[in-house]
């Protein structure tokens, strides 16, 4: 068996022709080559064989070049800089304290007292949310009362974990 072709020996494809020529666009649109310079290396990219024929075309333009004439294997180590550490910086775990929170004017034990005593949805209305309030009315007046455990439960439950009002702000303790 032979050994491996050299890497500028290696036969290119389509996929690598249009690259070279794309980036001999872009070349050109930066204004580092000339019209008539940028014809001739793309028509000198379409005729290529193999990476030898690409690498003139790009050897006097800086970077972007095609991936396929950049070397193998990994990228060269970057060099280890120490870093300066800044003996009044805060460490890496510190966290501000989170904003307090912006409580609605309205109470969560008035919104929970007032669903369970008058189960109509009271509670609903005074924190707001006039949807939730109207269904529960509903249910209540369409059940003859019985439909009453639905907005007692959710007074039991803005008592317990509370709410919020209608501008989606927590209801205040």
């Amino acid at each position: 068996m032979s050994a491996a072709p050299e890497h500028d020996q290696l036969r290119i494809g389509t996929a690598e022709r249009e690259e070279a020529a794309k980036l001999l666009g872009e070349h050109y649109s930066q204004g580092r080559l000339t019209a008539d310079e940028y014809e001739t290396r793309v028509a000198a990219a379409y005729d290529a064989t193999t990476l030898a024929d690409l690498r003139p075309l790009f050897r006097d333009l800086p970077g972007p070049h095609p991936m396929s004439l950049r070397p193998f294997g990994p990228p060269p180590a970057m060099p280890f800089v120490p870093q300066q550490t800044n003996p009044y910086a805060a460490p890496a775990q510190y966290r501000p304290p989170p904003l307090p929170a912006v409580y609605s004017p309205r109470s969560k034990t008035i919104a929970g007292v007032l669903q369970i005593v008058f189960p109509m949805g009271v509670g609903r209305f005074y924190t707001g949310h006039i949807g939730i309030a109207i269904a529960q009315l509903l249910v209540f007046v369409v059940t003859l009362g019985v439909g009453a455990v639905w907005p007692i439960v959710d007074g039991i439950l803005l008592l317990i974990n509370g709410g919020t009002d209608n501008n989606g702000r927590p209801l205040s303790p």
